[in-house]
């Protein structure tokens, strides 16, 4: 049996740089250097997430990071405001609003969630249970 002393997930970027401004400034979340050049993420429940650094860097094509708001339409405001798009789906599986926001909620289909893309491309959400 693997027992180990702590658990942590990672995901590349291809600019460093631009992805701790986007995660500290543009999101306000805590950000660190790391000693190899990455980036360390902490996370509000005490976990911390390895943001690494890869030249040949392809995007995620799934959501890497799932950020839970009171408030969606709150949230999805502030994004906007801060140049962040949320309407990044145009699909009728993912049935958004002019925000972007998949009402989930009233439908009784989950969340009310909105995904959004950091610099290097990969997939974020804001989501409201």
């Amino acid at each position: 049996m693997v027992t180990p002393l702590d658990i942590f997930s990672g995901f590349s970027v291809d600019d460093i740089p631009a992805a701790k401004a986007f995660y500290g400034e543009t999101l306000g979340l805590r950000v660190s250097d790391g000693p190899m050049g990455n980036l360390d993420l902490e996370l509000p429940a005490g976990g911390h997430v390895f943001i690494y650094p890869k030249p040949d860097h392809t995007p995620a094509s799934f959501t890497i990071l799932n950020l839970v708001v009171e408030d969606i339409d709150a949230a999805v405001d502030d994004l906007n405001a801060r140049g962040v798009t949320t309407a990044i789906y145009d699909d009728p599986q993912l049935p958004t609003d002019a925000k972007g926001v998949l009402r989930g909620r009233s439908a009784d289909r989950g969340p009310d969630i909105a995904w959004f893309r950091d610099p290097a491309g990969n997939v974020l959400s804001v989501l409201q249970n």
